[in-house]
Parts: C-alpha cells; structure tokens; sequence
C-alpha cells in the first residue's frame, strides 16, 4: 500500500520494450538506477513493465545506445492529474479546497458531541466551554486539557470531571456529574414538623421526635404533626431536631372559566419564504429586508445541517423562514371543546399544586352555562406528603429577684 501511493505521488510510465535479449533491459535498467516494476513478459521479444516519469525519459536515452525500441502505454499519477488540471480552474479550485478542508477538519473544532449530563444542560456547558476559548474554529492543539478542566469545573460545580477530545473535526465532551451526600441533619438545629396544608393522615414515618397524631387524625394547615420538644429522662425539657415524613390524603376543589367566543386564525394567505446561511455564530441573510414581522403574520423556521457523506457535522446550517399570513376573526366554539379545554387547564394547575411525590387518586369534573363562558369544576382526591421541617422557637424567662 505505502509504495502503490509513493509511486503515484511521482508517477507512473507504463511501457512496452522490444530488444532481441530482454532480460538485457532490465539489467541496463539496474545499472543506469531506473526504478521499474510490474514486469510482465509477453513473448521472446517484448516485455512490458511500469516506472516513473522521470525514469522513463532515463530509460529513452539508454535504450537508444542499446537498439532498443521502447513503446510508452500510458501515464497516470499526481503529476499527470495536476498537468491535466492546469488550464480547469474549476477543478484546480476544488483540488485545492479539498486540501484545506483536510487540514482543517483534523486541526479545527467544527462540531461538538457532549455525553455523562443529566442535570447540566448542555448549552451551560458550551458556553462555559466558550467562556475558556473553546468554540467554533478553535484549533484542537490550542486546547490545554489540565488547564481547561480546572477552569470548567469551578464554573460547574454540579461537575466533577471533564475531557475534551477531539476526533476529526469534532469535539468529544465527556462529563461526570457530581453525586450529592446525602442530607445531613444537624441535632443542635432544632425542628419542628408541621402540616402544610389540611388533610386525613394515611402513614406517618417518624425518624426523630414526639409523634403528636396518629393515622386516620384529620389536621389542619400549619398544625403540629413531630414535635422537636418533648420532656427530658430524668425530668426537664429535651429539645430535639424533629423529622420524617407524614403522608395524607387531601381534597382539592379548583374553578375555570372558559369563553366561548374565542379570537382564531382563518383564511390562510399569502406565503413568503426566506433563505439565511448560518457559519458557526454568524447569519448570512438572502433578503434585503428585516425580520421584523406585522400583526396577522405567523413564521415556521427550519433549520437544515449540513452534513459530509460520511456522517461529519458541518458548521454550516440552512434556514428556511416560512412567512404565512392570515385574519382573525371572532368565533363560537362548541361546549365539548371548551370543556376539554378547562379540564386539562384545572389539571396543570392541580398537578403545579401538589408537594413533591404527590399523586392523583380522583377526580370528577362538572360544568355549568354562565352568560357567555362555560364554568368547569374540578373536585379531586390526592396523597401528598404533608409535613415540613419549621425552626423551633422558644422564649428564655427571666426572673428579677427583689
């Protein structure tokens, strides 16, 4: 393989050779240090075989002196193309954009591939990454792993390792978050546990502190479930941080009310399209005017990567703007839209109002005509945990002796 590419980056000659003695050509050929190889025999009298470009005119010269008739086949490698493509500026051009885009592709950043995140996003990671010069365009031998790995993990602190390898043209971000401790309760922080909200207790797990219901006790909001003050041993008063997790099931009644009559889009009209070049961070826009748009006008943007027909990214995407025009106008819309329309807005909000690791166990929907809105009620039953941890807070008594 290393000497088939050798030998078209110089050229290659094949020719066809015609001597009474042919072996006595390649002998001259050693002699006078002409390279030839692919020797092929084709009769008592002719023998064909390959060498370079400037060999050949060597090999004219000699075989003159020897009565050597000496046939030229064909030519072909690097030297051969590049004369070809002399007077093709076309071609010449692409040749020489090949060349670059090699360079480039093994020297520049022109993509990156992020893997290990869950909780950091990876735009917070770009652009911390950006904020330590690693970006679009920067060269893979300008990247100091130690230095950049320090600079990003104080930025990050949900991270506890980075590496930045760059393959190609694009660059490899490996991640490694970093894992919490678990909650450590200090005893000298004293706590209460108290209800957020009012509810029927269905389980109580109590880690520390005075139990102060029992499950199947109705509690209002605010009222004491774990107390963190109970009575001492050896008599006294034993202060304490009190927690754990008291689960109960609590009731919710929630009202919307939805119009009607709604404002909607008809008549779909004239439709424009727009065409931009995004080059890394800048845009390359193809229309005179700006982007700002009128009242009645709707705007679908896509946007095209362009890719290499091995799988490489390209920093180079397609933006294709569909403008669509359209009127407003007021419509009635009937009572089943509208109800579904309240009862999936009743449940975002019922879902927005529940503590963490609460759940659903019942609902019921009804509805009712009011003037021009339908009025959609919500009654449902959850589990939630109620409790949560609240200071204590005690008054010290002073006593004047008189």
């Amino acid at each position: 393989m290393y000497r088939k590419i050798v030998n078209y980056l110089r050229g290659e000659a094949a020719v066809r050779c015609c001597s009474a003695a042919p072996e006595r050509v390649l002998n001259l050929c050693s002699v006078h240090n002409i390279p030839f190889w692919d020797v092929v025999w084709e009769d008592a009298a002719h023998i064909r075989f390959k060498t370079t470009i400037h060999g050949r005119r060597a090999l004219r010269q000699v075989m003159e002196t020897a009565a050597v008739e000496v046939e030229e086949l064909s030519l072909s490698g690097a030297p051969v193309m590049l004369k070809r493509l002399r007077r093709r500026y076309v071609l010449l051009s692409a040749a020489v954009l090949a060349l670059v885009w090699l360079w480039c592709g093994a020297n520049i950043v022109l993509s990156f591939s992020i893997s290990g995140n869950e909780r950091v996003s990876n735009t917070e990671i770009l652009r911390a990454l950006e904020r330590n010069g690693v970006t679009v365009g920067t060269r893979a031998l300008d990247i100091e792993q130690e230095t950049l790995r320090n600079h990003v993990l104080l930025e990050l602190h949900e991270l506890s390792w980075l590496s930045v390898n760059v393959r190609g043209c694009t660059a490899h971000v490996q991640v490694v978050e970093r894992q919490r401790p678990p909650r450590i309760i200090d005893p000298q922080e004293y706590a209460n546990v108290v209800s957020t909200k009012a509810g029927l207790v269905t389980e109580i797990v109590a880690r520390n502190g005075k139990t102060c219901v029992a499950e199947g006790d109705m509690v209002e909001k605010g009222q004491l479930l774990l107390s963190g003050v109970s009575d001492g041993r050896f008599g006294g008063v034993r202060f304490m941080h009190a927690h754990g997790e008291v689960w109960g099931r609590t009731w919710y009644t929630l009202t919307v009310r939805v119009p009607l009559t709604v404002v909607q889009q008809v008549g779909e009209g004239q439709e424009n399209h727009r065409f931009s070049l995004i080059v890394g961070k800048k845009r390359i826009n193809f229309y005179g005017k700006g982007s700002i748009l009128t009242t009645g006008c709707d705007r679908i943007t896509l946007y095209h990567p362009l890719r290499l027909p091995f799988g490489g990214e390209l920093p180079l995407s397609l933006c294709h703007e569909k403008l669509v025009q359209y009127d407003v106008q007021e419509v009635t819309r009937t009572e089943e839209a509208a109800l579904n329309e309240g009862k999936l807005a009743l449940l975002q909000r019922l879902t927005a109002q529940l503590t963490e690791g609460g759940s659903v166990t019942w609902t019921t929907f009804t509805h009712r005509m009011e003037g021009d809105a339908l009025v959609v009620t919500l009654e449902a039953e959850c589990l939630e945990q109620l409790g949560t941890e609240v200071p204590v807070v005690w008054e010290k008594s002073e006593t004047k002796e008189e």
